[in-house]
């Protein structure tokens, strides 16, 4: 069977889906949308001249046109992320599959309420998680569960990055709680996502954040975490958007009782340290798995499967919540200063907006 996908929002994240569905022989793209002609028009002209397919592509300016739009399968979001719930909302509500760009949202409230229409109308979301689908991650996740690393003692996310005042002023919704939505949950992410998926369910976080340019932004850039699981592992999470001159990059480090890994740099594809005991092939089979990527293939794949209800989906709406709960309980302690009980009741990034009011 064959999809047609609408897709919303035609900036740099959008030419990644696109170059990923130009691969696929069962998806085509059927409309985009952006508020921007030009963006439309450049991103249509790019995608025919990849598949060197002149078919038509129509173009909305508004997205409610494209989601009334029964030619559309499936919706593809990839707007700033005070938009994600909004849209994803009314593409469930007109029947249509969503893959939504990480967030999911930015408050719990929408993000339950996405995942309550998805089953309401019997519809796929998936959260582009994608980096559970590199071949390394998947690996490693299959291993951990089956036993093989022992008992998980602790996990290290680490991000260090720069963002700098002209990246933020670049664009006005970075930076603002209300469109943005925070460092964690822009660029931390898909890492503290990672970390709990290797290593089981989150039973408490404590965390502390920072601001020190407030005159050009609202949210954080440094953050400091712990989260306590419920099989008595540790998470710890250090992420920074001021590390001078250019980033360092991005690292996963999970310690158990019979192995260590170890990845990082740019792309995370580094390996820094790689064992796992008595099992001298694992670990060389994950050494090679390393610099292997093709996930955003791997997650198209894999939603559509489920949509045939061939394969289960790797990152639900539901998986895509717990990431973002967790990175909303580490802003919750900051704001009490205390440990924080996992699940959150509520919460919205727009909570944080006196956060660092009277800080200069």
């Amino acid at each position: 069977m064959s999809y047609s996908i609408g897709l919303i929002g035609c900036g740099h994240i959008a030419y990644k889906h696109l170059e990923t569905i130009s691969t696929l022989s069962n998806v085509n793209v059927a409309a985009v949308s952006d508020l921007q002609e030009e963006r439309m028009e450049t991103i249509v002209s790019v995608f025919q001249k990849k598949t060197n397919k002149p078919q038509a592509i129509k173009q909305y300016i508004d997205y409610s046109d494209l989601l009334s739009d029964p030619a559309v399968d499936i919706v593809v979001i990839a707007v700033v992320s005070g938009l994600h719930a909004e849209i994803a909302k009314q593409a469930l509500q007109q029947q249509k599959h969503v893959i939504l760009e990480k967030p999911i949202s930015l408050s719990l409230k929408d993000a339950d309420e996405i995942n309550q229409l998805a089953q309401a109308y019997n519809r796929k979301v998936l959260v582009c998680h994608q980096l559970r689908y590199r071949p390394f991650m998947y690996r490693l996740k299959e291993l951990i569960d089956k036993g093989y690393f022992g008992k998980p003692y602790m996990g290290v996310a680490s991000l260090r990055i720069n963002r700098s005042k002209d990246y933020f002023q670049a664009a006005s919704w970075r930076g603002s709680w209300s469109t943005d939505g925070g460092m964690l949950v822009n660029q931390g992410i898909h890492l503290i996502d990672l970390m709990i998926w290797l290593l089981g369910e989150p039973a408490s976080v404590y965390g502390e954040i920072a601001n020190y340019s407030p005159e050009v932004k609202e949210i954080e850039d440094v953050a400091a975490g712990i989260i306590s699981f419920s099989n008595k592992a540790k998470g710890i999470i250090e992420a920074n958007t001021v590390t001078k001159p250019e980033n360092i990059g991005y690292q996963l480090s999970i310690f158990a009782e019979k192995g260590t890994v170890s990845i990082g740099g740019p792309g995370l594809d580094k390996i820094d340290r790689c064992y796992v005991q008595d099992h001298d092939e694992l670990t060389k089979e994950l050494k090679e798995l390393a610099g292997q990527k093709g996930e955003h293939c791997r997650m198209y794949e894999n939603f559509i499967e489920s949509v045939e209800g061939d394969a289960e989906l790797l990152v639900t709406g539901e998986e895509g919540k717990r990431a973002l709960e967790v990175i909303f309980g580490l802003y919750r302690s900051h704001q009490q200063g205390k440990n924080i009980p996992s699940p959150l009741p509520s919460f919205s990034t727009t909570m944080m907006l006196d956060n660092f009011k009277n800080r200069k």
